[in-house]
């Protein structure tokens, strides 16, 4: 398991966009499971939709896509690089996440091909599926 903290030794993100509180399941460079706790304190809620919030689609993405570079970057090859998003392909989003969900986020690499890997992501509140999508991106140096 990887706090916050440990998770921020591997990816570059920092708060307010650090977008992953635990990793609980690790392979490298093959699959990751993640947790993101939604609170009512969360950033984008001010304006995401007052009196009705609501974690917008894009940063349930970018949390997946959060758990894809920690796959990658934990694995000593690929340590102090950067994984930059290059696509999402058939995203599909099926129920709202809102403050008190515990979002439950799955990312599975399928293939990494030079300096360019790709990927599956499924995000969960409890056992219902709220997001599905595939993922793209390139390494670069920092």
């Amino acid at each position: 398991m990887m706090t916050q903290e440990d998770i921020k030794k591997f990816i570059p993100h920092r708060d307010p966009f650090l977008l992953l509180d635990e990793i609980i399941e690790l392979e490298p460079l093959k699959r990751a499971v993640g947790i993101k706790y939604i609170t009512e304190n969360e950033f984008y809620f001010q304006g995401h939709f007052p009196g009705t919030p609501v974690m917008p689609g894009v940063l349930i993405i970018e949390s997946l896509a959060q758990v894809g570079a920690t796959i990658l970057l934990t694995h000593p090859d690929y340590h102090g690089k950067l994984a930059l998003f290059t696509g999402i392909k058939n995203a599909k989003f099926r129920k709202s996440v809102v403050p008190g969900d515990k979002l439950i986020l799955e990312c599975e690499l399928t293939k990494i091909r030079s300096n360019f890997g790709y990927g599956v992501a499924k995000a969960y509140v409890g056992d219902q599926l709220v997001c599905e999508t595939e993922i793209s991106f390139a390494v670069g140096n920092k």
